[in-house]
């Protein structure tokens, strides 16, 4: 069972990036996906979640209207699509399934992670 996220680098003020994250050794179909960032000195800190049929998605208050959280079951994939990027949101980036069903933001609700992705926002 294994989470990877990719997608992760650095890019300027205004920009965009999109993460994903792919699972292996499981289906996502019946899992909620969460994105949780943690900056250098900071707690880890949650930005979007997606209840596994898609159909509820929560964001945290400080990405809302800027990222985009989407799942494709076919792929086994969930996405972070990041817009106008800002120097606080320079953090490492994971990925998190819970088996629950509902997006949760606690990282305590979560049952696996990724490793992370860096991303870098600086001019």
């Amino acid at each position: 069972v294994q989470l990877v996220e990719s997608g992760g680098g650095l890019v300027q003020p205004g920009g965009s990036l999109t993460l994903s994250c792919a699972a292996s050794g499981f289906r996502l179909n019946y899992w909620s996906i969460g994105w949780f960032r943690q900056a250098p000195g900071k707690e880890r800190e949650w930005v979007a979640g997606i209840r596994s049929s898609g159909d509820s998605i929560l964001y945290a208050d400080s990405v809302k209207d800027r990222f985009t959280i989407s799942r494709d079951n076919s792929k086994n994939t969930v996405y972070l699509q990041m817009d106008s990027l800002k120097a606080e949101d320079t953090a490492v980036y994971y990925c998190a399934a819970n088996a629950g069903g509902w997006p949760h933001p606690s990282p305590y609700a979560y049952d696996y992670w990724g490793q992370g992705t860096q991303v870098t926002v600086s001019s």
